[in-house]
């Protein structure tokens, strides 16, 4: 897989790259700015873009635009926002609409060089990844809407963090029934059907995410 690192940070642009040539990513090219991200990935096409949030000249939101314009001008490319603090205005700004190819990760997260790497290879096969501490930070915000119980809330909380079935069963001492029960109620009160495909499980949480009191 073919990726481009975007960061304004020398040090840390030479060491993801090395993360991700250690993980089996060809790392075609970085840059220190917005505007060389977009330059490069017109010109390499890679399968996942990974960039910062704050870039030159302002650091402010330059990576995130730079991003959001990746995803409507090459969708076929992933994109991983990378941010020193949890943001989730823009987490939700990243996949509203777009719920496959992108992810949303604290740069802590790349001191975990196994998870980075699985993160980074999920979103450049099409999948989404959002930081478990941006999830925690989202849900909190959403919790006690009216259309989930309680136990459905704790069920989308670890689809979020991208847990199985058997995963979710374990860490809630439920039966495998009982989790795909749950699971089962959510996508309906949720409205996404079977012809939503593998993606409902992404779509169950950013929509309740976006609208938890949705009817």
């Amino acid at each position: 897989m073919r990726a481009v690192l975007a960061d304004d940070s020398a040090l840390f642009r030479e060491g993801a790259a090395m993360v991700l040539a250690g993980g089996g990513f060809d790392v075609v090219g970085t840059a220190a700015d917005a505007e060389d991200l977009i330059a490069l990935v017109d010109a390499e096409s890679p399968d996942v873009v990974v960039t910062d949030i704050r870039m030159p000249p302002t650091h402010t939101i330059e990576g995130i635009e730079a991003g959001l314009r990746i995803r409507r001008e090459h969708p076929g490319v992933g994109v991983v926002l990378l941010s020193a603090h949890i943001d989730t205005f823009h987490a939700m700004r990243l996949v509203d609409g777009s719920p496959s190819g992108v992810g949303y990760l604290l740069k802590d997260r790349v001191g975990d060089l196994r998870a980075f790497v699985a993160d980074v290879r999920t979103v450049a096969a099409g999948g989404t990844v959002i930081d478990p501490e941006v999830v925690d930070g989202l849900m909190a915000q959403r919790r006690g809407g009216p259309d989930l119980t309680p136990r459905e809330v704790d069920v989308l909380e670890l689809m979020a963090r991208g847990r199985s079935n058997a995963a979710i069963a374990a860490e809630l001492v439920l039966s495998a029934r009982t989790v795909e029960a749950n699971i089962n109620s959510i996508f309906g009160k949720l409205g996404l059907s079977a012809d939503d495909g593998t993606n409902r499980r992404v779509a169950a949480v950013l929509r309740y995410l976006r609208d938890p009191h949705r009817s």
